[in-house]
């Protein structure tokens, strides 16, 4: 089993100047184990001459995961060659590749996953600059060689990975992300401006979060991904709250991943009033239609909210996201903080927001006031809701949510809410005190 250790450097090659691209590069991958730094160190001197700013693309017809007798060959071919790292991940047992950066337009799971090895497959873009792919695993496996084939005539790339049986106690011990400090996912989208320190008496900050992105693009349904719809609906919503006197913040502005925990830290930076966690949901059916607002509860009120719960509180473990170090014990201590004074704050929120939609004309479920344990709900720090804003899986919701005409009526809906809710807290806050 290859170990994380760092590899010697060996030779200096032509192209390995300071400050060039494979130098820079090197910081970060040459922490992360023999096997893995040979991906990089793999790279032909002649295609590393060239500094990495474009985007590779894949190759989607070429490229696919396929089973090698007992273990696992990923073969992806590249329009150039580019940095990358590999490591797994346990519990579940993930093969993670993050490249500086590839286009995976066009690919489908369908069209390059076919191993009974591999139960699943996804890729995207995981933060500016970065994009990832995720092998979910059939069993413990580890990774015995790897490499990328360069073209130096074309200026084409080819990396191939191979992955061999290993045992359950082999593969945990060396799972994990690289301990790898200029690996951070803090800030992970650097085009959101930094908060404006909140002013005592200010305007009311609202933070508004659009669900998913990146790499985890949410329900899909007709062509439409949650991801995309929740950040235009999240971008209009922000300048609807600015103009209405309010300040809005947002957790993302652009097509990238920010993890669960860094979307809470986002608000609490920004000094949150309150959080509004946009999303919209995909069933089997189309009968389900309508928002709803959903607020912290430990337990689920019905099979609805359950599943919901399990949809969205999986982002970072779809995303790759290293989960070993959670403390289960931390959302129990905000769980009970929450209920103290921003729970109730937030099922408050909840009854003016639903309210406030219907005044609105806006579609609203039949059950539009629901709880689940949401992991982006868990802040003690501030009231919050998510806000499911209705079925891409309906037709009817489709088109309304897809329109800016059909969103207005959401976005008006929330704006008002909030001034309902804002009014009636300042006037609850003597009695709160006391």
């Amino acid at each position: 089993m290859p170990s994380r250790a760092a590899l010697g450097t060996g030779e200096r090659a032509p192209w390995d100047g300071p400050g060039s691209a494979k130098d820079r590069a090197c910081g970060v991958f040459a922490r992360l184990g023999a096997v893995v730094c040979a991906l990089f160190l793999t790279l032909g001197q002649g295609a590393m001459a060239q500094e990495f700013s474009a985007l590779a693309r894949l190759d989607v017809a070429q490229s696919q995961v396929v089973d090698d007798g007992a273990g696992l060959t990923l073969d992806l071919y590249l329009s150039q060659p580019v940095p990358f790292r590999i490591f797994t991940l346990d519990a579940p047992r993930r093969l993670v590749l993050d490249f500086r950066e590839v286009d995976f337009r066009g690919a489908t799971r369908a069209g390059m996953l076919n191993a009974d090895g591999a139960t699943d497959l996804r890729f995207g873009p995981l933060r500016p600059g970065w994009s990832r792919m995720v092998v979910d695993l059939a069993g413990p496996k580890a990774v015995t060689s790897a490499g990328m084939e360069v073209d130096e005539v074309v200026g084409t790339a080819h990396l191939v990975v191979r992955l061999d049986p290993a045992s359950e106690e082999a593969f945990a011990e060396a799972a994990g992300a690289p301990p790898d400090p200029d690996w951070a996912l803090i800030a992970a989208d650097p085009t959101l401006p930094p908060p404006a320190p909140p002013e005592e008496g200010g305007p009311l900050i609202v933070v508004i979060d659009p669900g998913h992105g990146g790499i985890d693009p949410g329900a899909e349904h007709a062509g439409v991904r949650e991801s995309d719809l929740m950040l235009t609906l999240g971008l209009e919503l922000a300048e609807a709250v600015t103009r209405s006197g309010m300040r809005a913040v947002l957790t993302r502005n652009s097509d990238v991943f920010v993890p669960l925990s860094e979307r809470l830290t986002i608000a609490r930076n920004a000094g949150a009033d309150v959080f509004l966690s946009l999303h919209a949901d995909a069933l089997e059916g189309e009968q389900a239609r309508g928002a709803s607002i959903y607020t912290l509860s430990e337990d689920a009120t019905d099979r609805a909210s359950e599943r919901m719960a399990e949809r969205h509180n999986r982002g970072d473990l779809l995303a790759g996201m290293d989960l070993s170090q959670e403390d289960d014990t931390i959302a129990k201590v905000l769980m009970d903080l929450a209920r103290i004074e921003t729970g109730p704050a937030g099922e408050r929120l909840s009854e003016a927001l639903v309210a406030a939609l219907l005044a609105e004309g806006a579609v609203v479920n039949n059950r539009p006031q629901r709880q689940a344990m949401l992991a982006v709900l868990l802040s003690a720090d501030f009231p919050s809701v998510l806000v499911e804003v209705g079925f891409l899986s309906n037709p009817a919701d489709r088109e309304r949510l897809t329109t800016a005409e059909g969103r207005a009526t959401v976005v008006a809906g929330l704006v008002r809410g909030l001034q309902v809710w804002a009014a009636e807290e300042e006037a609850l806050a003597p009695l709160i005190r006391q």
